[in-house]
């Protein structure tokens, strides 16, 4: 596994918060925007929302699966999926960590409520955003991601690490994973 260099949010910390070790949901390697696939490179190497980024490119809303959630008095943190509404496929794999404190109730609790994709929340709210690309990761699947994007082989997937300033504080870490089907 490469070491993520750049910034934080760092990679090992968002996939410990649901997995044992990096390895059960993949092998990780950091590469630069110039060795993303066309596609991929569109899809990821942005500081946009990936939620109006997939919706774009697949013609149609995403809708949201959690797979799982916790709630501290500190932190709110999910691992999820969001499906394209015309075949139910999966676009994106996602761990998210977010800072409590630094939202209003009201958007914190639509969040919570777990029916509604993170960006189509703060788009809506108004809520000024600031999404900073971190790294960029060539992904080798284990088996449960692999299952979970419906593939059997081990191809490649691709993603990012990003942080998210809402309102100029650091709220939200993202993993983001995708595919391009």
């Amino acid at each position: 596994m490469n070491v993520p260099w750049r910034s934080t949010p760092e990679l090992e910390a968002l996939t410990r918060l649901y997995y044992a070790s990096i390895d059960e949901l993949a092998a990780f390697r950091e590469v630069d925007e110039a060795d993303l696939p066309p596609v991929y490179h569109m899809l990821l190497a942005h500081h946009q929302h990936m939620t109006v980024t997939l919706e774009a490119h697949n013609g149609c809303p995403v809708e949201v699966g959690v797979f799982q959630s916790r709630v501290s008095n500190t932190l709110y943190t999910r691992k999820v999926v969001l499906r394209r509404i015309t075949d139910d496929a999966v676009v994106l794999f996602g761990i998210v960590r977010i800072t409590r404190s630094l939202l209003a109730p009201d958007i914190l609790a639509e969040i919570e409520a777990e029916s509604t994709p993170l960006g189509t929340i703060l788009i809506r709210k108004n809520v000024y955003r600031d999404v900073r690309l971190l790294s960029l990761w060539e992904i080798t699947p284990a088996k449960e991601l692999r299952e979970i994007f419906g593939s059997d082989r081990s191809e490649l997937l691709y993603g990012r690490s990003a942080l998210m300033y809402c309102d100029g504080m650091p709220v939200i870490e993202l993993l983001e994973i995708v595919t391009a089907d």
